[in-house]
């Protein structure tokens, strides 16, 4: 009995504390629901206020334009590097995208698809062979018939000393300022030219095996823009465009230079200037360079007109080179052009400056469709960039298009 009854108090105060534990439980259990509901609350209310502005998980602006312009520099580094190989390739490319309605005309008229590539190949060769050769023959009797100018030319130089001398300048200043153009230092550039010229073997070539590619590469061309059109709308159009803006430019600039060399070579042939014939080719290449290539095709044949007629010649020389090239240039080839191309005269003379400084002289004769690859690629393929149009383009130059697209498909419908 004391063993049952010594158990009982221990068993009883067991069951107390058990009780108690279960009460405090039981006592806690509406606090921490209480807790949590108003936890609850507080977030739902919480909610309804967001951050103006949420950090972005992936890069910033700042990373991006980084990253953009350092991979435009090492693209623009390779290809100033590699301008000797890049350059020649692209003018083939060229060559062949306005040789292309040549192309389509002869297969309307019947004949067979290699028959007309074989022939568009021949007339590049030739038109090529005739332009090399017109300019290799006008810059070596340059530097054959200079040097005989020379005593002309020095005796002009001391002139100018010593007119400008009268303004108060010292002759030694006047001497150091003028001496890049002392008679040495023209002569022997123009026959560093000349030897350029004939030297440059590795460009002529890569420009021929990239005709010869490029133009039995022709037939696949329809089925890479079928894809492209199916994938990529936006960028097939643009591509359209640029092939479009290509043929206008090349074949209108090659017409007018012609017409524009044949007249240089007709008013200087009655003025009387020596090596009319070379001026009229210079005239014809310059054509190609935007800007200043009138600049630079008046140059030569108006100092020669000084040596050769005096002031009186050389006045007529720019004259009639001015109004020639101002009429035909300002006036009448933009109106073929400009729908096409479409570039601003800023955006023209900038893109004149900057390829001529990434990639030399085939850099600013290929200047305009270098900026329209470029504009296709980057600008017109991708709708974000439809603001930077707007500063490169004239106003009307995307109205001009659509309309000239629209014509098209109407053609091709009918």
């Amino acid at each position: 009995m004391s063993e049952t009854s010594g158990r009982e108090p221990k068993s009883t105060s067991t069951a107390s504390q058990g009780q108690a534990k279960e009460d405090e439980a039981e006592g806690t259990a509406p606090v921490a629901t209480e807790e949590a509901e108003a936890a609850k609350s507080d977030n739902a209310g919480h909610t309804d206020v967001q951050a103006p502005h949420e950090e972005s998980k992936g890069w910033g602006i700042a990373a991006v334009t980084v990253v953009s312009l350092a991979a435009a520099f090492i693209v623009l580094w390779g290809i100033s590097e590699h301008a000797h190989m890049v350059m020649p390739a692209f003018l083939a490319l060229n060559l062949v995208i306005a040789a292309q309605p040549l192309q389509s005309l002869l297969e309307r008229k019947g004949l067979p698809r290699w028959s007309a590539m074989i022939i568009v190949l021949l007339v590049l060769y030739l038109l090529l062979i005739a332009l090399v050769g017109m300019l290799v023959w006008a810059l070596w009797i340059a530097a054959e018939e200079i040097p005989q100018y020379q005593d002309k030319f020095y005796e002009l130089y001391q002139q100018s000393i010593e007119f400008l001398g009268q303004f108060g300048l010292k002759q030694d200043q006047v001497a150091e300022a003028l001496q890049g153009i002392s008679p040495t230092t023209v002569i022997g550039a123009v026959q560093n030219v000349a030897g350029q010229v004939s030297s440059a073997g590795g460009q002529l070539t890569i420009l021929v095996i990239a005709l010869t590619f490029l133009v039995f590469d022709i037939p696949g061309i329809s089925r890479r823009r079928a894809t492209i059109a199916r994938l990529r709308p936006r960028l097939a159009d643009s591509l359209e465009s640029f092939g479009d803006g290509l043929k206008s430019y090349w074949i209108v600039a090659t017409v007018f230079g012609l017409i524009v060399a044949l007249m240089d070579v007709v008013a200087l042939w009655i003025l009387g200037v020596p090596l009319a014939l070379v001026w009229g080719v210079l005239a014809f290449v310059t054509n190609y360079i935007p800007n200043i290539g009138f600049v630079l095709g008046l140059v030569p044949p108006a100092l020669f007109a000084l040596l050769t007629g005096g002031l009186g010649s050389f006045i007529w020389v720019v004259v009639v080179y001015s109004a020639i090239n101002l009429v035909m240039q300002s006036f009448i080839q933009p109106k073929f052009t400009g729908d096409a191309v479409g570039l601003t005269p800023t955006v023209t003379f900038l893109s004149l400056v900057f390829w001529a400084a990434i990639a030399g002289p085939l850099g600013a004769i290929l200047a305009v469709p270098l900026t329209l690859a470029f504009k296709a690629f980057l600008v017109d393929a991708d709708p974000r960039m439809t603001w930077l149009a707007t500063f490169l383009t004239t106003p009307d130059a995307d109205a001009k298009r659509g309309k000239k697209r629209a014509r098209k498909l109407s053609l091709s419908r009918s």
